[in-house]
């Protein structure tokens, strides 16, 4: 294929891309604009990890401490289980944030 050929499909393939909504954006300034509208949501979602780590291990502990009949002790592993996990888990959201 002759170099007008290749420099053809280029240029039909970036029209098509426009079209689709799949071109890719190489401004910085609207990569920061997007992440700063994503914040909010951001935020919301660490949360929710923080809070739904702790409350499972809260109940896993205290139904095991209600069947062994044992006092918090299992409440108290599980509820540092569950809040270690939730910490974790918001590390891995912000790690990929960082990344991108």
């Amino acid at each position: 294929m002759s170099k007008n050929g290749n420099d053809s499909f280029g240029a039909r393939l970036k029209a098509a891309e426009r079209r689709s909504g799949l071109e890719k954006k190489e401004n910085s300034a609207e990569k920061e604009d997007a992440v700063e509208q994503s914040l909010p949501g951001l935020a919301l979602r660490a949360g929710a990890e923080m809070l739904s780590a702790l409350i499972v291990g809260v109940a896993i502990g205290w139904e095991l401490d209600h069947w062994l009949k044992t006092r918090a002790v299992f409440l108290i592993l599980f509820a540092l289980m569950g809040g270690g996990a939730g910490v974790l888990n918001v590390w891995r959201l912000v790690k990929s944030i960082d990344g991108k």
